[in-house]
């Protein structure tokens, strides 16, 4: 009975020596979303300029990335002018100003441009805490009727873009095509 009791800590301890090792060669960019292949969740919130209240039907009819971010995010500043360059080049992109002051969100498209063809305020973080956001900068790729098929966590610069996410939006795009 004792020799039992000797070999269950070293079974416990193996256990999760296997658990940690495996963690070892997960991707920590990797966090998987619930909300992919779900339609975008119902929401009723004004623009960051405030002059009209946008719904999740405003979102269909064409595949968009939808970015959520916010002016205390110094990871966002970065990804900014990326967008910018995506927006210019036709790339549809609606943002969600998480957990922002809209003064500050306003004066920030203001002095970086703005890229959002729809540009939500989401002041209580609502939406975001609806879409499983972890924080800023997350990008999720929408079809053209407003389901979730994708999402990227962290900085969109030109190499993400050109080497990971520009054949998914393109593979929308093509979808959408009549």
């Amino acid at each position: 009975m004792k020799r039992w009791l000797m070999v269950v800590p070293l079974a416990m301890f193996l256990l999760v020596a296997v658990f940690l090792y495996r963690g070892l060669y997960l991707d920590p960019a990797e966090l998987p979303s619930a909300m992919i292949g779900k339609p975008f969740p119902a929401f009723s919130l004004p623009t960051v300029q405030g002059d009209k209240t946008l719904t999740q039907a405003d979102l269909l009819g064409k595949p968009a990335l939808v970015n959520v971010w916010g002016t205390w995010c110094i990871s966002c500043r970065v990804e900014h002018p990326v967008l910018n360059k995506l927006a210019e080049k036709g790339v549809v992109i609606y943002g969600i100003n998480y957990k922002d002051d809209n003064a500050a969100a306003l004066k920030w498209l203001a002095e970086f441009h703005n890229p959002y063809q729809l540009d939500i305020r989401d002041e209580d973080g609502n939406l975001g805490l609806n879409l499983g956001v972890y924080g800023a900068p997350e990008t999720f790729f929408i079809d053209a009727k407003g389901v979730i098929r994708d999402k990227y966590v962290g900085v969109i610069d030109e190499v993400v873009w050109r080497e990971q996410l520009a054949a998914k939006y393109q593979a929308l795009v093509d979808e959408a095509k009549p």
